[in-house]
């Protein structure tokens, strides 16, 4: 019996010794997978500028889109967005609403293609034009893979005010931060074509700078926002 009983001790401790390791060895590998996981979040929601991409909220939006045309909304599919085109109207004083219904009145001829997916008005009021998954016809060679914002402002400088500036700032980090997209993304019309658009921006390169800045710290004070949320 006693023969018997150290053989029934030996193999239940063997079996136990089984258990523990295969135990021990599935905890491991969950550990380094869960870590493997995590690295590769991490390494996926990161942009180049160190921090973490959440989708944040958008600002208020007025959607009032252009009747479907072949002048300033052809309904083109924009298949993907690679950046953000800034614009001014190059008509001071006017509102966000008389520049959009100059882009609708242009059905009724048959010689000028414009448009644009936004246009931030002079009390900061933002009206969509054209729906995110069609091209507008803004920015030339880039219409096919870029967004389009126009901004009105109160005078010949081109310079926006501050409420179409906070307006912008929003606008443009919604939409960084829904496409992924990185200070190198964003861009004037005049960066595409020359053309001295927006004004002020290109002549005070400081300014523009400064814009870009402040759209990627709005983005970021948002992110951490969502992250703590």
């Amino acid at each position: 019996m006693n023969v018997k009983n150290r053989r029934r001790r030996r193999k239940r401790r063997s079996r136990l010794f089984r258990l523990t390791t295969v135990t021990s060895l599935c905890m491991l590998m969950a550990v380094i997978i869960g870590i493997m996981l995590l690295s590769a979040i991490k390494h996926f929601r990161e942009g180049s500028y160190g921090f973490a991409y959440y989708t944040i909220a958008p600002p208020p939006i007025t959607e009032n889109l252009l009747t479907p045309n072949p002048y300033s909304r052809s309904e083109e599919p924009l298949k993907k967005v690679k950046g953000i085109v800034i614009h001014y109207t190059a008509n001071p004083g006017t509102s966000a609403e008389a520049n959009r219904n100059y882009f609708e009145n242009l059905k009724s001829q048959r010689e000028t293609s414009a448009s644009s997916h936004f246009i931030i008005g002079l009390e900061g009021e933002i009206l969509q034009c054209i729906p995110l998954d069609e091209i507008s016809f803004a920015s030339n060679d880039r219409n096919v893979d870029t967004i389009s914002i126009e901004c009105c402002h109160p005078d010949a400088t081109g310079k926006f005010n501050e409420k179409t500036y906070a307006s912008l700032v929003a606008l443009s980090a919604w939409l960084c931060s829904k496409y992924r997209l990185d200070e190198k993304d964003i861009l004037r019309h005049y960066d595409i074509t020359g053309k001295l658009c927006p004004l002020y921006y290109v002549k005070h390169e400081d300014a523009w700078n400064t814009l870009k800045e402040n759209i990627f710290t709005y983005l970021k004070e948002k992110e951490a926002s969502a992250e703590l949320g």
